[in-house]
């Protein structure tokens, strides 16, 4: 049975098609993966889906009384609630409290005399069945073993939502739209802040959802584990095809398809070749050569009406990051760093930092959600300023710093006012944006518009024209996919200047070549290995015994 129909959906942003002519249907207990290159409209599908955008032309039907919620990839601040403990913001999640009050406020007026009474046994009941509907004598029950699931600690529950880090506040939203239980759940790269422990329990959460669940990730593993379908949003075409199988499953039968139409081409061109060949020897010649010529070009037509077209694969980008300069031998250096967001707190998030790193070393630094990881970088770049302590950057040392949720850019100006700020001419920033697929009119979008990927890919271009000596990089590949992805681990590899980098991407850490693992927040530091940042868990867990 179809929980949600989507019936020639189009959207367009300034004459630019984001979405076109999709057409599909989701139907109960299907686990779908939605995939495809960024900037081919799979987030914007989502805000359609869920009508924070509108569409164009087309008909988005649900099942009546059946809710859709999602996870979107950027989480924004909840305005209204930012003042709000973390456990009380996760109830409001179901209506149970107001429920409660309102069948309480029921079963006070039937001792009103006048009251009619079979009204508002009548109001009871609905109520009562709205009750049981969101399962009110679990829900806290319910709503703990998810808390446990994705690990959010009793400290960050009783945090407040501006308290939180952004890996944290991914982490709330999850357990709010799973506590909330909606019947159609569209997620928007709902790993990229998670830990394994956490990925294998939304793993085996998804597996048993009773709803339909439509995923955007270029988590490979996590697709091949959850999905049972896949929907494909070709770039270029535009199309829309749907294979029943996972995301491997999908890859294998595009290569098959791929090399099939290949061989169909090279049989067509062959013979287009012979064709061409006798036409042309016998087409001034007279007699059975005449005609036979003759009917080689009905031949030709024919074939040429029916030829194969075998597609380009899609355009990658292509970039260096060159230094200007080198530094000094001891490009940074960290002492007693000490730094608090709550300033009445006595509770630091970095506390007695000390460390230093060697001119071209390649630094990780893990922890969990709330460490201290994306704060440390802020610091470090200036962006925050240290309660104590010292952050001494060599000489001649300069920066570079690729944010996490992308906060540097200006959504409100296009992809060339974002650049305003190198010394390059009009031409040679064009060119290089090309190299980032950002051609033609694409740099006179806004930023906003973009997607996550789209964004992440202008982040990645002001990075390599930085030409900094010390990268901090904080979770570059959260919104690319998988080719982008093994790309910018091979050009991050054969960098030549000194980088830190935070990432949950343990297969884009171990191709970097990382020297030396910052384990927070107990500031200890080793050699790094696979095994070492997985060691980190375990003393996590002894510590908060």
């Amino acid at each position: 049975m179809a929980l949600l129909e989507v019936k020639n959906l189009t959207k367009n942003f300034g004459g630019l098609t984001a979405v076109g002519d999709v057409s599909m249907e989701l139907n109960e207990g299907e686990l779908v993966g939605l995939i495809g290159p960024n900037g081919a409209g799979k987030t914007t599908l989502f805000k359609l889906l869920m009508g924070l955008e509108f569409a164009d032309t087309g008909k988005i039907i649900t099942k009546n009384g059946y809710r859709i919620d999602w996870l979107p990839q950027v989480i924004s601040d909840d305005v209204n609630n930012m003042n709000m403990e973390v456990l009380e913001y996760l109830m409001q999640a179901r209506p149970i409290k107001k429920l409660n009050i309102e069948l309480q406020t029921l079963y006070e007026s039937l001792a009103n005399t006048n009251s009619n009474q079979n009204e508002i046994f009548n109001k009871i009941e609905k109520v009562q069945k709205q009750l049981d509907y969101w399962d009110s004598y679990n829900a806290e029950n319910t709503l703990f073993k998810i808390i446990d699931g994705v690990k959010l600690s009793d400290d960050i529950l009783l945090k407040k939502l501006n308290e939180l880090s952004g890996g944290q506040k991914s982490k709330v939203a999850f357990v709010k739209l799973l506590y909330s239980n909606p019947e159609i759940i569209l997620l928007d790269e709902p790993t990229n802040h998670l830990d394994e422990e956490s990925k294998k329990y939304i793993i085996n959460y998804l597996k048993n959802y009773k709803g339909t669940v439509l995923i955007i990730s270029h988590d490979v593993d996590f697709l091949d584990q959850v999905t049972t379908k896949t929907l494909f949003l070709d770039k270029r075409t535009k199309s829309f095809s749907l294979y029943d199988g996972n995301y491997s499953y999908f890859k294998r039968v595009q290569k098959e398809r791929d090399e099939n139409l290949l061989r169909q081409a090279q049989i067509q061109q062959q013979e287009e070749e012979k064709l061409r060949e006798i036409i042309n020897k016998y087409s001034s010649a007279s007699g059975n050569r005449k005609r036979m010529a003759q009917d080689r070009e009905k031949k030709l037509e024919k074939l040429l009406s029916n030829k194969i077209e075998v597609l380009s694969p899609n355009k990658r980008i292509k970039f260096n990051l060159d230094i200007d300069r080198e530094s000094s031998t001891i490009p940074l250096k960290i002492e007693n760093l000490c730094f608090r967001y709550d300033k009445e707190s006595s509770q630091n998030i970095i506390n007695s930092l000390n460390f230093e790193l060697h001119r071209g070393e390649k630094f990780l630094i893990v922890g969990e959600n709330g460490a201290g990881k994306s704060t440390l970088l802020k610091l470090i770049a200036g962006l925050l300023t240290a309660d104590k302590g010292k952050i001494k950057l060599g000489n001649k040392t300069d920066l570079g710093y690729y944010a996490q949720e992308l906060e540097l850019l200006d959504n409100a100006k296009t992809i060339l006012e974002n650049f305003r700020d190198v010394s390059y001419s009009q031409k040679q920033l064009r060119n290089i944006l090309a190299r980032f697929l950002f051609v033609g009119n694409d740099v006179y979008k806004n930023v906003g518009i973009l997607s996550p990927g789209e964004k992440s890919r202008v982040a990645l271009a002001k990075l390599s024209m930085s030409g900094a000596n010390l990268l901090l990089l904080d979770e570059p590949t959260n919104h690319l996919d998988p080719e982008t992805q093994y790309l910018i681990a091979e050009v991050f590899k054969d960098y030549q200047g000194t980088m830190i980098v935070v990432s949950h991407n343990p297969d884009f850490v171990d191709n970097l070549g990382i020297e030396r693992t910052l384990i927070l927040p107990t500031g200890e530091i080793s050699y790094y290995n696979r095994e070492t940042v997985e060691r980190y868990k375990v003393l996590n867990k002894q510590r908060r015994k």
